[in-house]
C-alpha cells in the first residue's frame, strides 16, 4: 500500500526566508523513496510556481505537482457547486489564477460570490462593494481564517481580520475552505491520489494542520520548529500520533505504516 504526505511550509520547511536545517534532505528522501507528497499551504497569493521558486532558493528542488494552495482548493470547490460562476475577489496572484482555471469570470457587479484570500491591496471601497454585493445575495467564501502575526509593520493584515470585517456589516458567516477545513484537507489528499489511512499531515500548528487532519482521519506529526509548542498539546481535546522537534527527526518508516 502506497505511502504519503501532506506537508505544510512555514514552520516546517522554513521559517520566513531561512530554511530549517535538514528539510532539504527529507525532502530528497521522499524524492528518492518515490513517495508521494504535496506542500499544503494556507497562502492563496503565492501561485505553485512562485512556491517552487522561493523553495528553490532555498535549495529544495520540487515541481508544481508538489505544491497545493488553498487558493487551488477553493477554485475547485466553487467550481463544483456553481460552474461557471462570477466572482468579485479580495485577494491576489494565485487565487486570481486558479479561479480562472477554474472557469469563473472575475466581475465588478451583480457577483456570484464574493472571494477574500491574501493580498496587501486592498481598499475600503473594496471592502464596501464586497458588503454590498453579500447583502445582495452574493455568496460568501474565505480561502482560509489565517490571522495577522501581529508584528508592526506587517504589510498584511491576515485574511481573519478582512473576513470578520465583513462578517460583522452583513450578518453573513464566510464559508471556509482553507486548512483546517475538511475540504481542503481532501482536496490535497486527491492530488496525490491517495486514501485517507494512506496519508500523514505534517504541520507546526496544532489549530490548521493537526486539527484538519485529525478531522479527516489522516496521522499527523507536529513538529516544534514553528507556531505551536510543547506546552501548547494542553490546550487541544486532541493530539497528534507524534511530536519532534523539527522535520530532520522523522525516520522512515513511520510507526503506523504497515
Amino acid at each position: 500500500m502506497p505511502k504519503g504526505f501532506l506537508i505544510d511550509q512555514d514552520g516546517v520547511i522554513y521559517v520566513e526566508n531561512r530554511m530549517i536545517p535538514g528539510a532539504d534532505k527529507f525532502v530528497e528522501m521522499l524524492q528518492k523513496e518515490n513517495i508521494p507528497f504535496t506542500f499544503m499551504t494556507n497562502n492563496s497569493q503565492r501561485s505553485p510556481l512562485d512556491a517552487v521558486r522561493k523553495l528553490e532558493k532555498l535549495g529544495i528542488h520540487v515541481e508544481e505537482k508538489n505544491i497545493y494552495t488553498s487558493a487551488m482548493a477553493t477554485a475547485h470547490f466553487m467550481g463544483q457547486q456553481f460552474p461557471n460562476g462570477t466572482a468579485y475577489v479580495l485577494g491576489e496572484g494565485g487565487l486570481i489564477s486558479s479561479l480562472h482555471e477554474h472557469g469563473f469570470t472575475l466581475v465588478q457587479n451583480d457577483p456570484d460570490f464574493v472571494v477574500v484570500g491574501e493580498g496587501i491591496n486592498f481598499t475600503l471601497e473594496m471592502v464596501r462593494k464586497a458588503i454590498d454585493f453579500i447583502l445582495g445575495g452574493s455568496k460568501f467564501i474565505a480561502t482560509n481564517l489565517d490571522p495577522s502575526p501581529r508584528k508592526p509593520g506587517w504589510n498584511n493584515l491576515g485574511i481573519a481580520s478582512i473576513v470578520a470585517m465583513i462578517e460583522a456589516a452583513t450578518g453573513k458567516v464566510a464559508f471556509t475552505v482553507g486548512k483546517p477545513s475538511p475540504v481542503m484537507m481532501r482536496q490535497a489528499r486527491k492530488h496525490i491520489g491517495l486514501a485517507t489511512e494512506e496519508v500523514t499531515v505534517i504541520g507546526d500548528t496544532l489549530a490548521t494542520d493537526i486539527q484538519g487532519g485529525v478531522q479527516v482521519g489522516y496521522n499527523t506529526i507536529l513538529t516544534l520548529s514553528g507556531m505551536s509548542k510543547k506546552e501548547d498539546l494542553n490546550d487541544f481535546p486532541f493530539k497528534p500520533d507524534m511530536v519532534v522537534n523539527s522535520i530532520a527527526d522523522i525516520k522512515l518508516p513511520l510507526p503506523w505504516w504497515k
